[in-house]
């Protein structure tokens, strides 16, 4: 790197020209330079002379890249090329020519002219090389706090503008100047691969490659060159897909075909985005204020892999839904770090006046709730998305369907992935990669409705006056958020392991591999966005906290739980892009007393730490974000609270049984054996920490006595998944008293949401979640799934006599009182006549 860093350094080396360096002494005043990669030199090879090449021809381009190259301690590019010999006056090129008014105007040449000099001196010098670096250059890519509104306009977009537009542009956002060098290709090489080729069709071969290259960063940058939204909207309506719908619907219903096309043209109005550069980069502005007036920091991690994948991928964004806010964020992160901002599909409840308009032109577009009655919607709208996928754009869009109101992952709803995986099919232009998104918050702004939507209340409906309401709350303290970027699922791959044979069928409306795949998929989606999890302050007092029947415990006693959770999740890392607060336990209880989510009462003996009243149920929410990391070590501790001492090979039994319901409520990484696997190393972990002792052959594990600080750690710890068990043994319970041919599936979800209702007004538990009939329904799909029950022909639930026996195994893990009070409710009640079914809880 020496070799390249001093070279044309030298006293007898070239010189930049004297006006070349006055006009770059002049804008250097100006321009601040960001450059990517921050240490751009260790991109290059060692003692090969360097040729940078640029997308556009111009004078602030040329001196712009030699600023950079000057900063990074790189080869100027205004020098001639070392140790290569051509006319070529400078040691840069671009691969689009636009002639200038001060060097040489007259001059006329084709753009690739430099790239043939190059090719002929290497022919001429068989063991010398040249290194082509691509340079990207962005002026005012993003206006930033100190800028004003007016140099939006002035910013970097897909127009080739004049010399006047690019002074403006330097003058307003010079200080906003993206330079990107991207990983240099050895020129020798290229022609090596085409060895025998003629002169002429290699050059026109490396440039079209180069130019391609551009355009791909260009659109990772700034977003892909969209035409108008009629455009769009006309290319879906006349699309032949939608145009058979056309036709079939007007023969159904006997009404003119041209009054069809009208109502067609309306759906993709009110479906499409209105995309706008300007807009993006005006909200970008706004929304960097909001973020620091509503929270203490934004922190980002991984995002380094995301911007390897984006160019030359189809980028599908998959966030978990957590709050409004989602959306925004994951945007403003994409659009401030480098990377377009995606086409976001948002409920058709966001579309209010002002609002909508607004969401719109930063790139959302609008979906109904339910559309399967709707044939000619769905074509459009399945259309909308093939033609967004087509022209290259991302998307993001929330599988979960709607907000979690519980702090948990919710079942998947796959509808926008089938119709994704179809446009795939359709137009497989470029490898699609779909990116989980983790989004860890501190405190909600939907807190309160959430725990209110869980009792029972109803939705409220988003409306103007609604948003203008809770302006107040932006006053409120929300502290840190965490945005976590998962394990990327490329869906290529993920299709050859589903179906091998999957492109030669490809074609076929619907393969038989079609739904599986679609369901592989996200579940492996869930999967990743779960591994990616940020565990911070608010999380560890939550699970410490709400495991105690009054949300109280002793500072000592929570000091030493969170040194617990903290040493397990450290020890036994659940993913690699698992991160965790540093905070020390002592730093995590000030940090949540400043928070306001616990309170420090006094007392002689040692102080207590207590979360009260609507603040303790808030909080489930939070150790519900964080619950799968402790599904291992929770499960093993729930098989000790009722047993002083287990045989290793019971617990690995129990375990391989109850896996697959914990696996699929948790969304959890592992097979089976990965399972085992996990259990014996926090087996181990426990029995290093002193929480259990093996007996002198290792096969039975014992737990200190019922008052020891190591029974009360592991009670503590099974608390957190205690619950999920006790749904369970509700469905079991309910279902056995009952007996088969009795209930419906349907019934029994009803019956079982009830029962855990009347539970939760008995015992005090503090957790809405825990009768939330979307978990019960998850459960009784997977004893479906699994033929522990079936539907007989009258629609009614049937099983077989070995459910009674796994009833019988819940005397291991749930308390007598919990037992019987399910037991004493189960035969009291009563199938309803006509159940309810309770809308879905959309976003």
């Amino acid at each position: 790197m020496d070799d390249l860093t001093t070279s044309g350094r030298h006293d007898d080396a070239p010189r930049v020209p004297w006006r070349l360096r006055l006009f770059g002494r002049l804008l250097e005043s100006w321009i601040r330079i960001k450059p990517d990669p921050v240490n751009p030199g260790s991109l290059l090879l060692p003692g090969v002379p360097v040729c940078y090449v640029t997308e556009r021809y111009g004078l602030s381009d040329a001196l712009i890249l030699e600023q950079a190259c000057r900063e990074a301690g790189l080869p100027s590019a205004l020098v001639p090329l070392q140790n290569v010999s051509t006319r070529r006056k400078r040691s840069y090129f671009a691969t689009s020519m636009r002639n200038s008014l001060i060097w040489n105007p007259a001059r006329r040449r084709s753009p690739t002219q430099p790239l043939a000099e190059l090719v002929a001196q290497l022919e001429l010098l068989p063991d010398q090389d040249v290194q082509l670096v691509p340079v990207s250059i962005f002026v005012g890519r993003a206006p930033n706090r100190q800028s004003g509104w007016f140099s939006v306009l002035f910013s970097e977009n897909w127009v080739v503008v004049g010399r006047f537009r690019r002074l403006l542009a330097l003058v307003l956002n010079g200080r906003d100047t993206h330079v990107q060098f991207s990983t240099p290709v050895s020129l020798r090489r290229v022609l090596a691969e085409e060895q025998g080729a003629p002169r002429d069709r290699s050059v026109r071969k490396i440039s079209r490659v180069l130019r391609a290259h551009f355009r791909r960063i260009r659109a990772a940058v700034i977003g892909p060159d969209l035409s108008h939204r009629r455009t769009i909207v006309d290319a879906v309506v006349n699309a032949e897909p939608v145009q058979q719908v056309i036709a079939a619907t007007a023969t159904k219903e006997s009404a003119p075909r041209e009054q069809v096309t009208r109502r067609a043209h309306e759906y993709a109005v009110e479906i499409a985005a209105d995309y706008s550069h300007p807009v993006v980069r005006s909200l970008s502005f706004m929304l960097h204020s909001f973020w620091n007036k509503l929270y203490d920091g934004v922190t980002m991690n991984h995002f380094d892999r995301v911007r390897a994948v984006a160019p030359g991928h189809e980028i599908i964004y998959v966030p978990c839904h957590r709050s409004h806010i989602d959306y925004l964020l994951v945007s403003w992160l994409l659009y401030t770090n480098g990377i377009v901002p995606p086409h976001i599909a948002a409920g058709v409840n966001l579309n209010l006046p002002l609002v909508g308009p607004l969401l719109r032109r930063g790139g959302a577009f609008f979906l109904r709730r339910s559309f399967k009655a709707n044939a000619l919607y769905s074509a459009v709208f399945t259309e909308y998305v093939s033609q967004l996928f087509a022209r290259g754009v991302s998307m993001e869009y929330f599988i979960e369907g709607g907000r979690s109101r519980t702090g948990r992952l919710l079942q998947p709803k796959a509808g926008m992935l089938a119709m994704t995986l179809r446009a795939f099919l359709r137009e497989s232009r470029r490898p699609v990669a779909f990116q989980p998104v983790y989004i860890g918050y501190e405190k909600l702004m939907e807190g309160n409705s959430y725990i209110g939507e869980l009792s029972g209340q109803a939705k409220q409906k988003e409306s103007l006056f609604g948003l203008l309401r809770s302006v107040k709350k932006l006053r409120e303290h929300y502290g840190r958020v965490a945005v976590n970027f998962g394990e990327p699922v490329f869906l290529e791959e993920l299709l050859q392991r589903e179906a091998p044979d999957w492109r030669a069928n490809a074609d076929d409306d619907k393969p038989e591999w079609f739904g599986r795949s679609v369901d592989a998929l996200a579940e492996r989606i869930q999967i990743s966005i779960n591994s990616a999890a940020d565990v911070n302050p608010i999380n560890l007092l939550a699970v410490a906290l709400l495991a105690t029947p009054k949300h109280a415990m002793a500072e000592t006693d929570l000091l030493a739980q969170l040194e617990l959770y903290k040493a397990l999740l450290a020890e036994l890392p659940y993913a690699e892009r698992i991160t965790l607060t540093s905070k020390t336990p002592a730093e995590i209880v000030a940090y949540g007393e400043k928070m306001q989510w616990i309170r420090r009462i006094r007392h002689p003996l040692g102080d207590v730490l207590t979360s009260e009243g609507k603040q303790a149920t808030l909080l489930s929410y939070f150790r519900n974000n964080v619950l799968h990391l402790f599904a291992a070590s929770a499960w093993i501790a729930c098989c000790f609270i009722n047993n002083r001492r287990m045989a290793r090979a019971s617990l690995l039994r129990l375990s391989k049984l109850i896996y697959p319901f914990i696996q699929s409520e948790l969304f959890l990484p592992w097979d089976e054996a990965g399972f085992v696997e996990r259990i014996h190393a926090t087996v181990d972990f426990f029995i290093r920490r002193g929480v259990l002792t093996p007996d002198a052959e290792g096969r039975v594990l014992n737990r200190g006595a019922g008052q020891g600080d190591a029974a009360f750690q592991l009670r503590t710890l099974a608390h957190s998944l205690l619950q999920a068990f006790e749904r369970y043994y509700i469905t079991i319970a309910v279902l056995v008293k009952h007996g088969p041919h009795t209930i419906s599936a349907a019934e029994l979800e009803n019956l079982c949401t009830l029962t855990a209702q009347r539970l939760t007004l008995l015992h005090e538990l503090n957790a809405p979640e825990f009768f939330d009939k979307s978990l019960f329904k998850g459960f009784i799909q997977q004893l479906r799934e699994r033929k522990v029950v079936w539907t007989d022909e009258a629609g009614k639930l049937d099983f077989d006599a070995a459910l009674a026996i796994v009833a019988k195994d819940a005397k291991v893990i749930l308390s007598r009182e919990i037992r019987h009070g399910i037991l004493k409710l189960a035969p009291q009640l009563k199938p309803p006549a006509a159940p309810e079914v309770a809308p879905d809880k959309a976003a």
